[in-house]
């Protein structure tokens, strides 16, 4: 069997070698033992069985001819990935925050919930046709899942740079509320006078409203963080440009 090394660190370590003895019993398939392995099947690309692609259902057979038994190539997942729902819609599990927060600042649509029982949100990335983005692998290994992927890196940054780098969505920077995800629309001050501390009424003049929770946004002192952020991930996916009329929401 030979593992792609960009999936070894899922391996134990006497398996992290260009190939190695598995045992492939005819009764099993492909799937169940790369999960044996502690591969979660969304983490794995192109299969080959003897130099013929195949997919999680086949069995493996021995070799033509009856000689032998058969070598399982496992790819890891091509970057950037295809999604069944261009452009792709996310789900973060419990363990995600921050990056359901830097998720939606960018303009990518991303539901996110606390408490949710791994059944649910499967459930649910069904239902609205999302990717499952997850720390924890037992949840990948799920074979009602159709979408997910093992979010690599330990803080916010690496997440946000894993997730562009293997999705690259397109971006739509300041058009989602940070924390309910919904549209931000424009709002004048006038409607809004009586939510806003006296000085910030005085020197800013562009102002959004979240159309689901009712939380208002403007460009606030922390402006220069956010753009920074923004504009990495534009560098990163490579479209869209930061326009002056953006409105970098201001953190609650």
């Amino acid at each position: 069997m030979e593992v792609d090394p960009a999936l070894w660190f899922l391996m134990s370590r006497r398996r992290r070698v260009p190939r190695f003895e598995a045992d492939l019993p005819v009764t099993d398939t492909v799937g169940h033992l790369i999960r044996t392995l502690g591969i979660p099947p969304t983490e794995v690309g192109r299969l080959t069985l003897d130099g013929r692609a195949v997919g999680l259902a086949a069995r493996p057979t021995g070799r033509d001819g009856g000689e032998g038994e058969p070598v399982l190539t496992v790819a890891s997942r091509e970057r950037p990935q295809p999604t069944r729902r261009r452009p792709p819609r996310f789900l973060l599990d419990v363990h995600l925050g921050s990056l359901a927060r830097r998720l939606r600042i960018l303009g990518i649509d991303t539901a996110y919930e606390t408490g949710a029982e791994d059944a649910h949100l499967v459930e649910r990335a069904i239902r609205e046709e999302r990717v499952l983005l997850t720390k924890d692998r037992g949840l990948l290994h799920r074979t009602a899942l159709p979408e997910g992927a093992l979010v690599r890196g330990d803080t916010v940054d690496e997440q946000l740079n894993d997730v562009l780098d293997r999705f690259a969505p397109p971006l739509a920077p300041s058009t989602l509320c940070p924390l309910c995800g919904a549209a931000l629309a424009p709002v004048s001050t006038q409607d809004i006078a009586g939510e806003l501390p006296g000085h910030t009424r005085a020197h800013v003049v562009d102002f959004s409203r979240c159309t689901g929770c009712g939380h208002v946004y403007w460009r606030g002192a922390h402006f220069r963080r956010l753009d920074a952020v923004i504009a990495a991930a534009l560098r990163q996916v490579g479209t869209g440009i930061i326009s002056g009329a953006d409105r970098s929401p201001k953190e609650p």
